[in-house]
């Protein structure tokens, strides 16, 4: 069996009998070392070695939760709670659900603005989200509609709209990628490549809200209350301190292209102007880190388990056996190419890392089947983002889960990973295969 193949379903199967998902990528990476020829020593190493490239996003998470604490003590997201618990109590009373639908486009508006427009990806998530939870409940929302409405805003931009983090992925890598296989990319609009792909996930995104879960569903009100202190105090000086503070640290973060600085820099603010008391800061800086700590672990044993990948080789062993089933079907080559895209996002977590390893193979064999620069610019780029919304390591999946369980009660796996997964891998390879073979 291939090395990928195993260690991505060694992850998945352990994830999905609720082991955790740092031990189940552990697990599956040396598993999968094994299996594709590696002894344990050297698994151990390349899991080892690749663990450093997460230690930027663990330590961006544990400070941004520290900066999420400190937003929450100084009552600006709560003060944006209690209007919204205020116009709950209102539109309960003539049985409306006017709020229901203006939290969901908010969260809708933040998400796809923090790939674009202000481009902060998910650091937006731990400082909105926690203090929501109350009004989340207070509804009777179902989180797994919030975690796929937030997961759509943070993966649709990008693959479509080329600004932001849309530039990097479209033309930066993408691109890029297919050029440097052979393909005159000139004239080339890469918009075009993806929109049938974007209207794919679209689709999911209404099938999650109009029919999927709008239902209600209830949590304990007595647990958020214990992590969320719905009884903030708050004032006009906090406020306007928690403005400046967010404000500078996604300033800085803009700046410097920095998460760790730009969140650093919003709780030093925090501890100078007195909202966060100096002899306090040390405990509350903790508590935010153990907050995020979790999400930080998972990123840093991604790194390594996508490290052990690369080092057995399998991932191309993977592609050119696929070559050998596709033959001269462009349906069937399509097909193939997105379910392998699928397949290796799942495992790396990252459809930014995974687009130069399968543009390299796909390319070639893209050209050989006759498809044209605009088909497979579309192909590439949905096998790229395959996985991206469905993978227990990404961090399109484990931001929305961040927010949502901070008091214990959205499950990563069975409420993020399992809906996104369901509602956007489904129409992503669907449209996208309906896309290589029209364009």
């Amino acid at each position: 069996m291939n090395a990928v193949v195993a260690a991505v379903g060694i992850m998945l199967a352990l994830s999905l009998c609720r082991v955790h998902v740092v031990i189940a990528l552990i697990a599956g990476a040396l598993a999968g070392g094994m299996i594709g020829g590696l002894d344990l020593q050297a698994s151990l190493a390349a899991f080892n070695k690749g663990l450093g490239g997460g230690a930027n996003v663990a330590l961006s998470y544990a400070l941004l939760g520290a900066f999420a604490v400190a937003i929450s003590r100084s009552g600006l997201a709560h003060a944006l709670a209690d209007k919204a618990l205020a116009l709950v109590g209102r539109q309960q009373a003539r049985g409306g659900d006017l709020v229901g639908w203006l939290l969901i486009g908010l969260l809708l508006a933040v998400s796809v603005s923090s790939q674009n427009i202000l481009p902060i990806h998910i650091a937006f998530i731990p400082l909105l989200v926690p203090p929501l939870l109350y009004v989340m409940a207070r509804l009777r929302m179902d989180r797994r509609l919030v975690a796929c409405v937030i997961t759509f805003g943070l993966i649709t931009p990008y693959i479509f709209l080329p600004v932001g983090f849309g530039n990097i992925y479209l033309n930066e890598i993408l691109l890029a990628s297919v050029r440097k296989g052979g393909v005159d990319t000139t004239g080339v609009s890469v918009t075009l490549a993806m929109l049938l792909p974007a209207l794919g996930m679209l689709c999911g995104l209404l099938v999650a809200v109009f029919l999927s879960y709008r239902g209600k569903r209830d949590y304990d009100l007595a647990r958020i209350e214990q992590v969320e202190n719905v009884a903030v105090q708050y004032n006009p000086y906090s406020l306007l301190v928690a403005g400046v503070a967010v404000a500078a640290a996604f300033a800085v973060q803009l700046w410097l292209d920095s998460m760790i600085v730009g969140a650093l820099v919003g709780f030093v603010i925090f501890s100078l102007s007195g909202v966060v008391r100096w002899r306090e800061a040390d405990d509350l800086f903790t508590e935010g880190m153990k907050m995020m700590a979790m999400m930080g672990f998972i990123m840093i044993a991604a790194d390594g388990f996508a490290e052990v990948m690369r080092a057995t080789g399998e991932i191309d062993s993977l592609v050119g056996s696929a070559a050998g089933w596709i033959g001269h079907s462009q349906a069937l080559g399509a097909l193939m190419m997105l379910l392998i895209g699928l397949l290796v996002t799942t495992g790396i977590g990252s459809s930014f890392s995974s687009v130069p390893i399968v543009a390299a193979i796909f390319v070639p064999l893209c050209l050989q089947l006759g498809f044209s620069p605009l088909a497979i610019v579309c192909i590439v780029g949905t096998a790229g983002a395959l996985g991206d919304a469905g993978s227990p390591v990404s961090d399109s999946t484990l931001g929305p889960t961040a927010g949502l369980n901070a008091d214990g009660q959205h499950d990563h796996i069975w409420d993020t990973v399992v809906p996104t997964f369901l509602h956007y891998n489904l129409p992503l390879l669907a449209f996208g295969w309906a896309a290589a073979l029209l364009l």
